[in-house]
């Protein structure tokens, strides 16, 4: 079952003008609203997690290594497709691609099914425009699960649908790789995600489906849940060495589950910058290592970096002293 939730999305090819008129939204803000349960990616929400929690107790009784193994190459294939692909590539573009790292980092986006690239972007662009107000689509604001996954699960504040169809996506559907993705979403998305990982193990090893899906299953609720907790720990809990006037906190835990974007107090002031922290390491930021092997390779460029002074000046002027 694709984690594209038709009651709660929707497709917006044409972009509105924004206008003046749209009320300018304080941070932070999280104005009583009722909230309008959808109770189908209730459901869905609940399989993945439980078939997951199942796939966990395979591991450990009756998987073979391979199919364990397998299970890790596409968690990490599937979370780098959305944090060099879907996040610091096309949200921010903090670097550029070669068209065939634009391919594969689409493939690798597939795996991860957490929408299109094209719905993926326009959400995270809400996200840092009104970060923490009624138009950001998971606001931490309204606490912890609301922010992880809840926002999930109700249909879209008016805001984010009134706000999200000015944000202009024209760079991302002029890219034929992601109108692909975003035109068969449908099918495409599903096979790369659930099919491919299922019958790979299957097909190489002799895993039995069973198996071999509800490992996939595990690999899947944990790419979900490593990004969410962007969205929610990295809202939530650590220090700011950049702005302690804002939500996004510094987190190491969360930088190592999430190859590297738990430094979001970084992130949300420096959004340009490729490696999205100022300390980038091997240990902490995998992402940053993979697009630098991308480079030395001649497939990514034009690296955007915050310049140091400027950083330094930064941390002085608004951070909360913490900056190493």
């Amino acid at each position: 079952m694709i984690y594209k939730m038709a009651p709660n999305t929707r497709n917006e090819n044409t972009i509105t003008p924004e206008s003046d008129m749209l009320e300018k939204l304080i941070v932070p803000r999280a104005e009583p609203r009722k909230y309008k349960i959808v109770c189908r990616n209730i459901v869905v929400f609940l399989y993945y997690h439980f078939a997951g929690l199942y796939g966990f107790y395979l591991c450990l009784t009756a998987a073979k290594w391979q199919t364990i193994l397998a299970g890790y190459i596409f968690f990490i294939v599937g979370g780098l497709g959305i944090t060099a692909g879907s996040h610091r590539l096309w949200s921010h573009k903090s670097f550029k691609a070669t068209k065939p790292l634009q391919l594969i980092l689409m493939l690798f986006q597939s795996c991860a099914n957490q929408h299109s690239v094209a719905h993926w972007v326009r959400d995270h662009r809400l996200h840092h425009k009104y970060s923490d107000t009624d138009a950001d689509p998971h606001n931490a604001t309204r606490g912890f699960f609301y922010s992880h996954v809840g926002w999930l699960m109700v249909r879209k504040h008016p805001e984010v649908v009134k706000r999200g169809k000015h944000i202009d996506l024209s760079d991302i559907y002029s890219n034929p790789y992601l109108k692909f993705q975003n035109d068969n979403s449908f099918w495409f998305i599903p096979l790369l995600s659930f099919v491919v990982p299922t019958l790979l193990p299957v097909i190489c090893w002799s895993e039995t489906i069973s198996i071999a899906w509800h490992v996939n299953m595990l690999r899947y609720a944990l790419n979900l849940n490593v990004t969410f907790m962007v969205n929610s720990v990295a809202h939530m809990w650590g220090y700011k060495p950049y702005d302690k006037n804002i939500a996004p906190s510094q987190s190491h835990a969360v930088s190592v589950v999430s190859l590297g974007e738990g430094y979001h107090n970084f992130h949300h002031v420096f959004p340009y910058d490729y490696r999205s922290d100022e300390l980038s390491n091997i240990r902490l930021n995998p992402t940053t290592i993979f697009i630098d092997l991308c480079a030395k390779l001649g497939l990514a460029y034009d690296l955007k970096r915050a310049p140091r002074e400027i950083v330094t000046a930064r941390a002085k002027r608004t951070g909360d002293g913490t900056m190493e």
